[in-house]
């Protein structure tokens, strides 16, 4: 494990899974940013240069998709990992999702221990737990 305090933005319209996902990251001993929808989403990545962006595909307004769309434009967040967060669970969704940039996919309801896996793995802390 590096030691290294990490930044994680959390883009979720959903406030549990908000609370959840913070929950989770601040075990891992990373520090949290939270938006409750993509524009906000946006304006933090851009100010609060998170390692790592964790983004709901269904929210209002601007969706996930159009979000990291938006943010590989972006010469200020263009390189930051953004993991795709969303109910379509169907391999071809996966599939889908990852072809328009995400990083990586969390399927909801969330897996803890996956969770956990795949953002110890982008953040190089190693959790394997």
């Amino acid at each position: 494990m590096s030691g290294k305090t990490r930044r994680v933005l959390i883009v979720e319209d959903n406030g549990r899974n908000r609370k959840l996902f913070g929950l989770l990251i601040d075990s891992m001993g990373h520090e949290c940013l939270m938006a409750a929808d993509g524009a906000i989403g946006i304006q933090l990545a851009r100010e609060g240069h998170p390692d790592l962006i964790l983004m709901d595909i269904q929210m209002p307004a601007l969706d996930g998709v159009s979000a990291l769309r938006l943010l590989k434009r972006d010469p200020l967040t263009a390189d930051i990992p953004v993991v795709a967060v969303t109910s379509y669970a169907m391999e071809s969704d996966r599939k889908r999702l990852l072809a328009a940039g995400f990083t990586d996919y969390l399927a909801k309801p969330v897996d803890t221990n996956q969770f956990k896996r795949i953002i110890g793995n982008l953040l190089g802390s190693g959790h394997d737990d």
